[in-house]
């Protein structure tokens, strides 16, 4: 447990650092955001629809722009992330921008012991279920979470993805797809700032689709569909191409860059 703690300290620490540098990065387009756009991708659009009127819980919202941008479509939201400095950045975008989400700072397996409203959205995206050292917690807390009837969507980089060291000047298949030790890293900047010098301090897990299906099963859930797709809607692997759709892919396509899983509580 000690172990543990010292991980998520480590890396709320790094993310503590890593919402300054990506306020001001290209990436997250904040000033953009500020005047109306939305930070939401098709895959989470199209699969969730029209979501006015209806409550949404995001996890790990880091500085809240994707909770925001759910707001600002008629959602009821609520963002949690591991982050006081994303969380503190969240609620003053929310005030800004006379929204009326709400934001908790918490590890996400704690979710249940800060909130205890149960919705018909829960929402997780891009990058998040590697910080996690194991799912079975954190699929009982989304059920916990959900209404009967209630959908669990998460869209995430793909587990063959996360097989690489991409610190290496060619990136080099280093990890295992179903690996239970953890993965320690520890660099200068971050992917959404090229020109920050930070230090990226990180200990990291990875998790195979079938870790992620059989955690939300466990829980309760009826898996609806799960997805795979070659094409990411960002650019943040090495030497990746831009397609017509705006999205992109590794040069030869020999494997899925992003997964998708909807999922219903019955």
């Amino acid at each position: 447990m000690e172990k543990l703690d010292h991980y998520f300290e480590t890396n709320k620490n790094t993310w503590n650092q890593k919402v300054k540098a990506h306020a001001k990065g290209d990436m997250y387009k904040l000033e953009i955001f500020k005047e109306g756009q939305s930070s939401l991708m098709n895959y989470e659009r199209n699969a969730l629809g029209d979501v006015k009127g209806k409550s949404l819980l995001h996890l790990q919202c880091h500085f809240g722009q994707d909770t925001l941008s759910w707001s600002r479509l008629g959602a009821k939201c609520v963002g949690v992330d591991l982050s006081d400095e994303g969380i503190k950045l969240a609620k003053q975008l929310n005030n800004e921008l006379h929204l009326n989400a709400d934001f908790i700072c918490c590890n996400v397996l704690d979710t249940s012991v800060y909130v205890k409203d149960t919705f018909d959205i829960v929402y997780t995206s891009y990058g998040v279920i590697g910080w996690l050292p194991d799912l079975k917690p954190w699929g009982k807390m989304i059920s916990e979470r959900l209404k009967k009837g209630g959908v669990f969507y998460m869209v995430e980089f793909h587990p063959l993805v996360w097989m690489f060291d991409y610190q290496t000047k060619t990136p080099l298949m280093k990890y295992g797809y179903m690996q239970n030790e953890v993965i320690y890293e520890e660099y200068v900047g971050t992917y959404a700032n090229s020109e920050s010098k930070m230090i990226s301090k990180e200990y990291g897990w990875n998790h195979g689709l079938s870790e992620v299906v059989n955690a939300l099963i466990e829980a309760g859930l009826t898996i609806e569909c799960l997805n795979e797709y070659d094409e990411s809607p960002y650019n943040v692997l090495p030497e990746l191409e831009k397609t017509a759709s705006g999205n992109y892919v590794t040069k030869h396509k020999l494997y899925p860059l992003i997964f998708e899983i909807k999922a219903t509580k019955l």
